[in-house]
């Protein structure tokens, strides 16, 4: 079959739409009558479709055709057409928005298929495939984690051993080249149900550590030691060249990406674009004066809903200090938080959650002075930030409090509610923010994670005893004896913490919004665990 992975229905607007297609060669692919030819990476080849000239407030179903020829959707599809639905020019009001983080890839080993259980994201998708239209999600947000690069399952492990022309110096247990990102991505992607509810849902993502690498960014201090290993160049060049391919083309608008410099060279290039694509690669990457080379944040408008998307993996400023972004990219943010326009909810997507557990949070501030200390006490504070995973928003105090006071604003410029959609920490929960301005809006943080993946050992106890009035009580006293300053703001969790596979849904209907947590039950069924209503 000419097509090796998509359709992917990404940004939709009033008029017009992206789609993203791999194929097995260098091809011309169509959506509607409108097309775009393939560029090719290092042997692979991919196109992002835009198509143009759609009803607005429509549900048009669509086929892809290569170089004329109908190759979705396949022959016997068991599911519905593939539809794009378009916003309405009045502003919408009503809408259902699925979110979630940290989805590994489905295995065929029953021991390590058992261990991960069903995956929440595909059983959604089954039960989807039954439901009326007007019932299905407008919007799917991936919050990090897609890939696993740092947890080989067996069928990585034997695509590696079967290479002949793999670098000596690439590590067997590291996924290193862009053509080991190119078999991740098809892993989590070609899942019938997954492939058929991408093709029909506009999907946004965004990276975490382990779309690169455990740890990824942690600290200045990680950085510099994971850069000392031979293959690092190659791998966070092939992380970053697939992140943009696979994730990044598609999260921006067709009205941005048709003036944006990369896109526009790398589409009109001829032959190979890998040279172009380690030299964006290496922009995002490197600090310059306090600022990366490439944003990666980026804003949806969804009718009376706004949706913006934090980049708090790749663009944290490390080498002077820490803070969680750029200064110019940190402005970018707070611009689109506050510009004006007719919004009855603000969404703010980081892939990190902005509050935490009480006990954590402070214990991350905590250990974010003591690792600026010099000598012993500060080597042993950088060990334990990089073995606990202390690099949340509280680790990067000065940003936290900036993202608050950032929130604080924007809540009070007439949105209903502000929430902030996570993932990362492998439970989920609703917490609700006290500001001290008390504005109108609602603010909460909102956290769905894992949507696939296994359960270890000390979550439970831990992240229980992380929310636990007795253990907040401690690590506050700790934080103010430590020097910490109070934070700007109080939050009580509303509900959870649930464990395991989850999807959590976001419904909106006009000046009203709840939010609701269900885990599979069975590969087409959920249970609801939790519903909350956030103007309340």
């Amino acid at each position: 079959m000419p097509l090796a992975l998509g359709p992917v229905l990404r940004h939709v607007g009033e008029t017009t739409a992206s789609v993203w297609v791999q194929t097995h060669d260098a091809a011309t692919v169509s959506v509607l009558g409108c097309s775009a030819r393939t560029f090719d990476v290092a042997g692979h080849h991919y196109a992002l479709v835009p198509v143009t000239g759609l009803e607005p407030g429509s549900s048009t179903p669509y086929t892809v055709e290569v170089d004329g020829d109908q190759v979705w959707p396949p022959t016997a599809h068991p599911f519905p057409p593939s539809v794009i639905r378009t916003r309405g020019r009045a502003p919408d009001s009503r809408h259902r928005i699925i979110f979630g983080s940290c989805r590994f890839a489905k295995v065929a080993d029953r021991k390590q298929s058992a261990e991960l259980g069903i995956d929440a994201l595909d059983a959604y998708a089954a039960r989807m495939a039954t439901l009326p239209k007007e019932e299905w999600a407008d919007a799917l947000l991936l919050l990090g984690d897609q890939v696993y690069a740092d947890e080989l399952t067996p069928r990585n492990r034997r695509r590696i051993a079967s290479r002949r022309d793999r670098h000596p110096d690439w590590p067997d247990d590291e996924i290193v080249g862009f053509d080991e990102y190119a078999g991740l991505y098809c892993d989590s992607w070609t899942d019938p149900e997954i492939r058929w509810l991408m093709s029909t849902v506009p999907t946004a993502m965004i990276f975490d550590d382990h779309d690169v690498r455990d740890d990824w960014n942690t600290s200045a201090t990680w950085r510099e030691q994971i850069r000392r290993k031979p293959w690092w160049r190659d791998r966070i060049r092939s992380a970053l060249a697939s992140y943009w391919v696979y994730q990044h083309i598609g999260n921006i608008p067709m009205e941005e990406l048709e003036t944006d410099a990369d896109y526009r060279k790398i589409i009109e290039y001829e032959g190979d674009v890998w040279p172009l694509l380690v030299e964006l690669a290496d922009r995002a990457d490197t600090e310059t004066d306090g600022e990366k080379g490439v944003r990666f944040s980026y804003r949806w408008d969804l009718g009376c809903s706004r949706f913006l998307m934090i980049d708090s993996r790749n663009g944290r400023i490390l080498e002077n200090g820490r803070r969680m972004l750029s200064e110019a990219e940190f402005s970018w943010i707070e611009r689109q938080a506050e510009a004006p326009g007719q919004v009855e909810h603000l969404m703010i997507g980081t892939s990190v959650p902005w509050l935490l557990p009480h006990a954590i949070g402070d214990l991350e501030t905590v250990n974010e002075i003591a690792a600026a200390r010099p000598g012993r006490r500060g080597r042993l504070a950088e060990a334990v930030r990089q073995a606990a995973d202390m690099e949340h928003w509280a680790a990067f105090r000065e940003s936290f409090d900036r993202l608050t006071a950032m929130i604080e604003r924007a809540a009070a410029n007439g949105p209903a509610t502000v929430s902030v959609l996570s993932g990362d920490v492998h439970h989920s929960y609703v917490a609700r923010a006290d500001l001290p301005s008390r504005p109108r809006g609602r603010v909460h943080q909102l956290t769905c994670s894992p949507v696939h993946n296994r359960m270890q050992w000390f979550i439970r106890p831990g992240f229980r005893l992380g929310w636990s009035r007795v253990a907040s009580r401690l690590a506050e006293r700790w934080a103010r004896r430590a020097g910490a300053p109070p934070p700007p703001l109080s939050w009580r969790r509303l509900a959870g913490p649930l464990f395991g596979n989850t999807i959590a849904t976001l419904d909106i209907n006009g000046p009203t919004a709840e939010v609701f947590f269900e885990q599979p039950r069975s590969s087409a069924a959920l249970v609801e665990l939790a519903r909350l209503d956030l103007t309340g």
